[in-house]
């Protein structure tokens, strides 16, 4: 039981494991680098593993990361149960088939739970809540916000054809 508590196991064998298992995924679900290079893929993925742990700072950041990754597997895992208790197929030997705003929806709030881990866990929340409490906020965001309107409705506008044209 000791061996799980050891700071050589902790920092040094799960952040490696979680970027080699992570990577070779990667490589062999894209297949990247081509049909049949599961060598190539191992040893890139051993390579950026490597490089990944070498590194303090990145370490760090795996070592900080993962109990909270852990947590959010959690919560993923117990949505799809509860998912797959309540939603029905057409065809069961299909399987369950989850609707495209389900995945869509699923996929930001993913994106966005990650960007809110990584700057609590670079220290940079304090910054990001001070920029967020600050004075000049209201006046970016309506700012923002006219800019976002503007560029929509020049986008939205049809363009005008015929004209005169010098040549």
């Amino acid at each position: 039981m000791a061996l799980f508590a050891s700071p050589i196991f902790v920092e040094g064998v799960l952040p490696f494991l979680l970027v080699f298992v992570l990577v070779f995924a990667i490589l062999q679900k894209t297949k990247v680098l081509g049909e049949g290079k599961t060598q190539i893929d191992a040893l890139i993925s051993l390579a950026i593993g490597l490089i990944s742990i070498a590194v303090p700072t990145t370490r760090d950041f795996i070592v900080n990361m993962m109990p909270w990754l852990a947590f959010a597997l959690v919560v993923l895992l117990i949505f799809l149960l509860v998912y797959g208790f309540v939603a029905t197929s057409s065809d069961p030997k299909k399987g369950l088939e989850v609707p495209g705003w389900v995945k869509t929806v699923v996929l930001w709030l993913g994106i966005i739970m990650v960007v809110i881990l990584a700057i609590y866990v670079t220290g940079f929340w304090p910054t990001v809540k001070d920029w967020f409490s600050g004075e000049d906020v209201l006046s970016t965001v309506l700012l923002v916000i006219v800019i976002g309107v503007v560029i929509g409705m020049v986008a939205k506008s049809p363009a005008k054809s015929g004209g005169s044209s010098s040549g």
